[in-house]
């Protein structure tokens, strides 16, 4: 390559300069110009660059059908491109892959890379991962655009139950949509809560009350109200599962699993009560009716539906399982060495406590993780040190994989907070084309005729440049919408 104001002249062989020029074309990106030699060019034929060599023999309509202007005079090449990217594409005529430069958007990159005929396998892998990451980013953007517009839109052709089923949908699963849904959403969080203390109160002997066989059971005003409970998530559940629109999806959703865990055992608890007792002792029916109310913790798990923030977490930590598995790889063989020399070192002592080495787990777990509580504790001196060390490096087993544990909550945490403020955009862009559209269309005919005779190739021109070349594929083929990504720029 020649920058543009390089001193060095061509090479020059035995049939003067005309033949220099035949070897090179000169290329003008962006206002950067740069020459190359032919044989660089055609190790890759099917390129834009490489075309250009044999574009002037077949004329102007060749020529502009690969570039945007020509200078015969200078035989020179115009483009209208990215030239930080195209520094980067160059690199595949003489290193045969490519690394793109931090700053870029990965996805106008691969706009420009497909600009210039250049196929992606010549990309590096590390690259790659981040057009990858950026196509999934459009992907979420798209997902919440449309199901935006598809709460908005009305269909005429459904029927009226298919309106109201979409009405049930959003009222009990969007609390953004309406000010009802929120108090809905509100009310369904109270009665989580007002479940869960009931369930903690319940256990409170003073609380309870003595049937007549003299076995405790919970204060009937409790049980009152942990039916009430039962009843609206019954309730909530089942219009969720009428009005939802994938019934299959919806069941086997985590969430929804949680909600029917939260709900099966009062149902179970009570069929056992009225029927068991028939086909089974009354003992083994109490045993198994508080077995199931134990189960009822799992609605607090509920409350991750109403939650942002544990949604978040729960993400981060699904991310992060190679750091929790490291975690618990170092604290495993932390556990079994120190244990084992825990062992061995107080077996000697006549009062030891140290009884085996699966006992010793139990010390060397507290001990590792900072509990300490107490009940097991050597006696020697030299188990004394082992314990030293055995906590000490409990320490920085625990401290090591927590910053990325931290990072990835962080990430995900901004990373949602990008998404939805890109899905606010898309939608005022939406609405700010659709203004601009109406208003365009209510022009009278003949302020058309004249706009479009005096200006408007150039307005459609610069109307051309002014978006980008990325765009939602899923809304532009679906609803023919071209929007700019804000996150891109």
């Amino acid at each position: 390559i020649k920058m543009a104001g390089d001193s060095r002249s061509p090479g020059v062989d035995t049939d003067g300069s005309e033949k220099n020029e035949e070897r090179e074309i000169v290329v003008n990106v962006g206002g950067v110009r740069q020459v190359f030699y032919r044989d660089n060019l055609n190790q890759y034929p099917e390129t834009r660059l490489a075309e250009l060599i044999n574009c002037l023999s077949g004329g102007y309509d060749s020529i502009f059908s690969l570039c945007d202007d020509y200078d015969p005079g200078k035989r020179e090449f115009y483009f209208d491109r990215d030239p930080d990217a195209f520094k980067c594409i160059i690199d595949v005529y003489y290193f045969g892959e490519i690394h793109m430069k931090k700053g870029i958007c990965p996805i106008c990159f691969k706009n420009e890379m497909e600009f210039w005929k250049v196929d992606l396998k010549f990309l590096d892998d590390c690259c790659k991962t981040h057009l990858s990451e950026k196509k999934e980013e459009l992907e979420e953007i798209a997902r919440r655009v449309q199901l935006i517009l598809d709460d908005l839109g009305i269909d005429a052709s459904e029927s009226r139950w298919k309106k109201c089923q979409k009405y049930i949908w959003k009222f009990l699963e969007k609390p953004e949509s309406s000010y009802p849904a929120r108090v809905i959403a509100v009310l369904s969080f109270l009665f989580i809560l007002i479940s869960s203390v009931v369930m903690c109160v319940g256990t409170i002997p003073d609380l309870q009350v003595v049937d007549a066989e003299g076995n405790r059971m919970e204060h009937p005003t409790l049980d009152s109200i942990e039916t009430a409970c039962i009843g609206w998530f019954t309730m909530e559940y089942v219009l969720r599962l009428i009005s939802s629109p994938n019934k299959l999806h919806f069941a086997l959703s985590f969430m929804n699993i949680v909600d029917v865990l939260a709900i099966l055992p009062f149902y179970v608890s009570l069929t056992l009560t009225h029927l068991g007792a028939k086909l089974m002792e009354l003992s083994n029916v109490q045993q198994a009716v508080q077995a199931l109310r134990i189960m009822r913790i799992a609605r607090i798990f509920k409350l991750a539906r109403h939650s942002s923030g544990l949604q978040t977490l729960t993400y981060a930590l699904k991310n992060s399982f190679k750091e929790l598995g490291l975690l618990l790889m170092y604290l495993a063989v932390g556990i079994f060495v120190f244990s084992a020399l825990g062992y061995t070192m107080e077996q000697s002592h006549p009062e030891t406590l140290f009884k085996s080495i699966p006992q010793s787990f139990w010390w060397a777990i507290i001990t590792m993780t900072t509990v300490g509580y107490g009940d097991i504790y050597p006696k020697t001196t030299l188990g004394k040190l082992n314990a030293a060390i055995s906590f000490l490096c409990g320490v920085i087993a625990i401290a090591l994989p927590i910053h990325p544990i931290i990072n990835n909550f962080v990430r995900y945490y901004n990373k949602q907070r990008v998404l939805e403020t890109a899905a606010k955009h898309e939608l005022e862009l939406m609405e700010l084309n659709s203004a601009e559209g109406k208003a365009a269309n209510s022009k009278s005919e003949p302020e058309d005729l004249v706009r479009e005779g005096k200006e408007g190739p150039f307005y459609n021109s610069r109307l051309k440049v002014s978006h980008s070349d990325t765009f939602i594929h899923l809304l532009s083929e679906e609803k023919h919408y071209r929007t700019r990504l804000q996150s891109c720029k």
